[in-house]
């Protein structure tokens, strides 16, 4: 048996994140990129984590965890032989963070377990997280609304600049196409790669949006100002990637007409987080958010979609030890 200190284990259920749009895609002034985005509370990646004597992953997401987990050993020179269950993984390829959270809770949860607790940048840049943006790790740290200042020369992820609680009444309705995913891997870099080149005015225009009307309208809690410049800034950078997306700004047609339908119906800040096909809309209240969720529900069920009500969330990635005593919650 082994002894009592190393049969604990680890619990991290760690936050999905919204993916909302770029400040500047020149570079003229040294920096790339710059992205915003948002933690929420749903969907979310759970895993728990104990030494075993060899590595075994269960659950969904199974094989991506060993892969994070083999990297976290090499990279940080842990002792090898976990056991780790995903009892809950973000979909992925959705647009919703699914790679960077789960990689980060199964780092974070192996290195606890040698009593090591590190940032998520720190752990994110070792498992080559954060090549364009540091808001799934800034969300896994600190939740919230983020702002990332782009990357420079450096390799390291871009540094957060703006970190804002998101009102607490506010909802994110999410809408999702399981049948479909946004571009990953490999197809995203060359998509990148291939972009044509970003005005330098437009990316002013962006930056201007998010400083002089975005951040303002979250902190004086302007839901209609905050959602005008949510989805201009959409419009804008969604334009400069429709040629990777087959000339649209929307990954999945049907999740662009239902998204718009609620918009309709007095959502705002309509868009697509990061490539889809996830989309999202934003309401004032629990009220209006069941309002909508009711309205559309039976249509998206019919159309394959899942319509999803999400909080932003304000703390990082909820982390607990378990001992052989402690009660199942």
């Amino acid at each position: 048996m082994r002894p009592r200190h190393e049969q604990r284990s680890i619990r991290i259920r760690a936050p999905g994140r919204l993916h909302l749009g770029f400040l500047d895609l020149n570079g003229g002034l040294g920096r790339r990129f710059g992205s915003l985005g948002l933690a929420i509370d749903n969907p979310t990646t759970e895993v728990i984590a104990r030494r075993a004597d060899e590595l075994v992953t269960v659950g969904p997401e199974s094989r991506r965890a060993a892969t994070a987990a083999i990297k976290v050993v090499d990279e940080f020179g842990l002792r090898a032989g976990h056991h780790i269950e995903v009892v809950e993984a973000i979909p992925a390829h959705a647009g919703l963070g699914s790679g960077t959270q789960l990689s980060l809770a199964v780092g974070a949860a192996l290195l606890r377990l040698e009593n090591r607790i590190l940032p998520a940048y720190e752990i994110g840049d070792a498992l080559d997280r954060g090549a364009r943006s540091a808001i799934g790790m800034a969300a896994f740290d600190s939740g919230g609304f983020v702002v990332d200042g782009g990357r420079g020369i450096s390799d390291r992820p871009p540094p957060v600049i703006v970190h804002q609680p998101f009102p607490e009444d506010w909802r994110i309705m999410l809408v999702l196409d399981r049948n479909g995913e946004g571009v990953h891997g490999d197809k995203e870099a060359k998509a990148f790669a291939n972009l044509a080149p970003f005005p330098d005015e437009r990316a002013g225009h962006l930056c201007r949006l998010v400083m002089m009307r975005l951040a303002p309208a979250i902190a004086e809690r302007d839901i209609g100002s905050f959602g005008a410049a949510v989805t201009e800034i959409q419009e804008i950078v969604g334009s400069h990637f429709a040629a990777a997306q087959g000339g649209r700004l929307w990954t999945s047609a049907a999740v662009e007409a239902m998204v718009k339908s609620m918009a309709r119906r007095g959502a705002v800040g309509i868009g697509q987080s990061s490539w889809g096909p996830t989309g999202f809309a934003f309401a004032p209240s629990e009220e209006v958010a069941q309002t909508l969720y009711r309205a559309f529900v039976q249509d998206a069920k019919a159309k394959g979609l899942e319509i999803l009500v999400a909080r932003g969330r304000n703390v990082g990635a909820q982390i607990e030890e378990r001992t052989p005593d402690t009660a199942q919650v």
